[in-house]
């Protein structure tokens, strides 16, 4: 429906704009030829047909409750309470809002009943709910919406033939994949704007292809096959299609629309929509839709609370987890199906129904995936009964319900499991515990699904206590890799599924120590990766031969948040989208590690490569262009050599335009300077050289009182106006004896320490410890006259005191002293430096002090002190004569 807002809400709006709506003509606004930015409007046949008008009074939250029992009067009361109870479990109803109508001549009731709820969300899911809904064996509900009487009541009594329209032409969808330079698409949404992009690596740049503002409202996302690329607006979702254009092709209404997916085949949409309860007590109200991309048919639609829907999944979304609706059976779209508590419900898309019309029922069953190619589920459950029944997973062919495979695990505490893309593979990560229960540890269980009887091999770590970071399968082939580490830079481990000599059995290729990683990006050909530090390693990047065990590359993109490679696995991108306030925008790189250009977006969302559909040719015929590759290849290298010979004809043309300008600019810049060479010879008191290397030099002496205690002296000054003051640049040349000073201070302050370390212990040990350690010189025949003699007390003390207590006394008046000493020396200094504010303090690293100076012929001098000097003595300095001066 389109937005509608009051004429009060418009002139608010302007005033607070500062527009004056008196001078704007209305009626000349309009959109764009063929544009509607996303809005349905009021007169399209899509909402005249498929919106049917509302009864004027709108009872779009009212349901009809039909096959209700027929009681008497006095059984009234009671059949009232059983239906509120019922349906006020979905819904509030409204004050009065239960009303069953009575026989006038009976007395009894009708036998159905009207229901209003408070909103219209709550009456069709009541609908949903309660329709079939078996009170006794003799009465089964009947429930429909009030509205549907309306438009059941507009069904003609004489069938109609319906329009056939002619057929016209449509746009070649697939036109992108014929590129004679045999180039990618990708998509951007930065801003406002979404634009759709050629990757011309040759060129070294993007090549735009469609830009359109406000295309979407949240997000953009291509088909799995590269076909449609759909918008999220409030009314619904759209899809577009085509090489240049971008045309729209359907829309699919569903109101307030968060999130949307694609089957694997492109046959089919899902979107998702939750709204909030009247009651807050209550979990948000799920819609999800079924389209038919190619027609727009709704197949089927799923409504309930969100606790209905809750499983395990990769994005949550008001306690939903999305995707809700896994599909399986490959690219034929024949199979999707969800979680459920302790049931699996599969439906297959020929009539949208649950497979055998019953769920597969598993007891707790936690998480499940599809295989990638085959119609078989991989399921996990864990352990039930505090450990006694333990951990499984299954494997379950579909649509017969045969459990291919099980293996039990025992004293598990999490499971992943992760498919091979061409469903050769399975590999199931199990965390288990310890048998102390304190800590976890890791292993895999790699099953091979296409050998007969599917054996299983158990993998563990050479350090099984390592965390487990990544995990990924090397796509269209038999190798894996895994991040494990406990560090800052974890191991990086390769292994395959077969030996050196093709035997199936699991072996290790090798493990890389120390890496600045924690994500794995195969390409999707295979054989190369690479190892990216997301997050908290800033970006870092490695591209990694697989097949060679050598590093190619290493790069950095500063705070990267994606990785994504090109379908082909040529060309690499990353991106830094509005995670982060700075360094937006998006680089290109070769599948060596080569950067070939890098753009910058501010308010960067998106970066999509266009995906690809699988190749039309068999694997003999991959096979024979491989082997024959030099040959065909040689046509492209000529391609090739041609595009570098016109990138190096514009890279001359650009430097020799670099050129030309720098040249005009000196050529500008020359015929200024000798336009103002008279007045620098005036300047120069006739002197007609430009050298500043001739000219007479001149010391004056001058003093100034800056302040009561700051002084100003004044050094070398040049007659040069363009040298007004000649100052020592020259740092001081560093003093030979400094090292040897240094070294005799650290040795003087390490026997410091250990004069007094033996001296306590001469004063404190025992006269025992001492003679056995040779000491024969005790504390008590030592006598040590010592008188503080500003402190009358401490001499007669010292003088009266026996000699014992001398060998502890003396260490506390020496460090008194000492103390005293040191405030003494801080005090002085403060009363001798200069005030803080005086410009005297100022310096850097190229003050000396003048005894530093030397006073031979052409060495320079320390800077002076910063001071003011008046603007007469300035200009006396300057361009006064030395009789003046």
């Amino acid at each position: 429906m389109a937005l509608e807002i009051s004429m009060e809400g418009i002139e608010a709006r302007a005033r607070e704009l500062g527009v004056d709506l008196s001078t704007v003509d209305l009626d000349s606004v309009t959109l764009p030829a063929g544009e509607d930015f996303g809005i349905l409007s009021d007169d399209e046949d899509l909402l005249r047909i498929d919106d049917p008008m509302e009864l004027e009074m709108g009872f779009a939250n009212v349901v009809v409750v039909d096959n209700l029992p027929v009681v008497p009067p006095e059984k009234f009361e009671k059949l009232e309470n059983v239906i509120r109870k019922i349906y006020s479990q979905i819904g509030a109803i409204k004050e009065g809002g239960l009303w069953m109508p009575v026989n006038p001549e009976t007395k009894k009731t009708y036998g159905y009943c009207f229901i209003e709820y408070n909103t219209p969300q709550e009456a069709e899911l009541a609908r949903e709910k309660t329709n079939g809904y078996k009170l006794d064996k003799s009465h089964i509900f009947a429930v429909n919406m009030f509205d549907d009487f309306d438009k059941y009541m507009k069904v003609p009594d004489e069938w109609m033939p319906a329009e056939i329209k002619p057929y016209t032409p449509g746009e070649n969808l697939q036109k992108w994949l014929a590129d004679e330079k045999a180039r990618d698409q990708f998509v951007i949404r930065a801003g406002t704007f979404t634009e759709v992009y050629w990757n011309d690596a040759r060129q070294k740049m993007p090549e735009l292809v469609f830009q359109k503002q406000y295309w979407t409202d949240s997000f953009i996302q291509w088909s799995p096959l590269g076909t449609y690329l759909a918008t999220v607006h409030r009314q619904g979702s759209q899809v577009w299609g085509g090489d240049d254009k971008f045309e729209r092709l359907m829309r699919f209404a569903h109101a307030q629309v968060k999130l949307i997916d694609f089957s694997p085949g492109e046959k089919y949409l899902v979107t998702y929509s939750s709204h909030e309860p009247s009651n807050p007590r209550d979990t948000h109200r799920v819609v999800l839709n079924i389209f038919d991309v190619r027609t727009g048919k709704v197949m089927r639609d799923f409504k309930g609370s969100a606790d209905e829907f809750s499983a395990s999944g990769n994005i949550s979304v008001s306690g939903v987890s999305w995707p809700i609706f896994r599909w399986g059976g490959g690219k034929d779209d024949k199979y999707f199906a969800r979680l459920g508590k302790n049931v699996i419900s599969v439906y297959e898309t020929e009539t949208f129904s649950l497979l055998d019309k019953k769920s597969l029922k598993v007891e707790n069953v936690v998480d499940f995936c599809w295989s990638p190619t085959d119609p078989i589920i991989a399921l996990f459950v864990p352990e039930l009964g505090g450990g006694n029944q333990p951990a499984r997973v299954s494997l379950v062919q579909i649509p017969g319900k045969e459990e291919l495979r099980q293996k039990n695990l025992f004293s598990v505490s999490d499971c992943k499991m992760y498919w091979q893309n061409s469903g050769e593979y399975l590999a199931v990560q199990v965390d288990r515990y310890t048998k102390t229960k304190k800590s976890t540890y890791t292993g895999f269980e790699l099953f091979r699904i296409k050998e007969r009887d599917i054996p299983i091999e158990v993998l563990e770590l050479d350090n099984k206590n390592d965390k487990i970071i990544a995990f990924a399968w090397e796509p269209k082939g038999h190798r894996f890799a895994v991040i494990h580490g406990d560090g800052p830079k974890p191991d990086i481990s390769f292994y395959s599924m077969k030996t050196s000599n093709n035997i199936s059995r699991v072996s290790k290729l090798t493990t890389l120590k120390g890496k600045q990683a924690n994500a794995l990006f195969w390409s999707p050909g295979g054989r190369f990766i690479v190892f990216a530090g997301l997050k908290g390693f800033n970006g870092q990047l490695e591209f990694y031969n697989v097949d060679e065990l050598e590093t190619m590359a290493t790069g950095e993109h500063f705070m990267a948040t994606d990785i994504m490679w090109d379908p082909t696995g040529r060309y690499l991108a990353s991106a830094v989208t509005s995670v982060h306030e700075m360094e937006n925008g998006f680089q290109i790189w070769s599948f060596s590690g080569k950067q070939l250009y890098k753009v910058s977006k501010d308010h960067f969302f998106q970066f999509l490569w266009r995906p690809r559909p699988p190749s039309l040719l068999t694997p003999e015929k991959e096979d024979e262009i491989a082997k024959n590759l030099r040959k065909y290849s040689k046509k492209y290298e000529q391609e090739d050599q041609d595009a570098f010979n016109q990138l190096s004809e514009q890279e001359r043309k650009r430097r020799k335009q670099l050129q030309e300008e720098w040249e005009g600019w000196v050529a500008k810049w020359k015929q200024l300077h000798e336009e103002e060479r008279p007045y620098r010879m005036e300047l120069r008191d006739g002197e007609a050289s430009d050298d500043e290397e001739e000219y007479d030099t001149k010391e004056v002496e001058i003093e100034e009182e800056a302040s009561r205690r700051c002084k100003m002296q004044s050094d070398a000054v040049a007659r040069s106006p363009r040298q007004t003051v000649r100052v020592g640049g020259r740092r001081p040349t560093a003093d030979p004896s400094r090292g040897s000073s240094e070294a005799y201070g650290f040795v003087g302050s390490i026997a410091a320490v250990a004069a007094a370390a033996a001296y306590l212990a001469w004063a404190y040990l025992p006269e025992p410890w001492l003679r056995f350690l040779g000491v024969y010189l005790l504390p008590r025949q030592l006598f040590v006259c010592f008188a503080w003699m500003s402190d009358l007390s401490l001499m007669a003390m010292a003088l009266c005191a026996p000699v014992s207590v001398w060998a502890l006394a003396m260490p506390s008046l020496l460090l008194e002293a000492a103390a005293q000493g040191m405030v003494l020396y801080m005090a002085s200094n403060f009363l001798l430096a200069p005030a803080p504010t005086c410009l005297a303090t100022i310096s850097d690293e190229f003050a000396r002090e003048p005894a530093a100076c030397g006073t031979a012929t052409g060495e320079e001098k320390p800077i002076e002190d910063i001071s003011d000097i008046s603007i007469d003595k300035i200009n006396n300095l300057m361009f006064g004569n030395a009789s003046s001066s």
